[in-house]
């Protein structure tokens, strides 16, 4: 189990994935903006979406939990 956390304060923009999904290594899972930058968020890991934490319009903190992959 793995999990993706936010790396930076900033908005949800885009969420790419469902729970369920498969996704591999390398795959975007959301997109985060922040001062008007996108920011693709990646899974280090290959396996299933099995919890999905955020929804686009969300704002994330620094470290908080986007995704566990399975």
């Amino acid at each position: 189990m793995a999990e993706v956390r936010a790396e930076m304060v900033a908005n949800v923009w885009r969420v790419l994935v469902a729970e369920g999904d498969h996704v591999d290594d390398g795959d975007t899972l959301v997109i985060l903006e922040s001062m008007k930058m996108e920011i693709p968020v990646l899974t280090e890991t290959s396996g299933v979406v099995a919890k999905l934490h955020v929804a686009e319009g969300d704002v994330v903190q620094e470290d908080d939990l986007i995704a566990v992959i399975d």
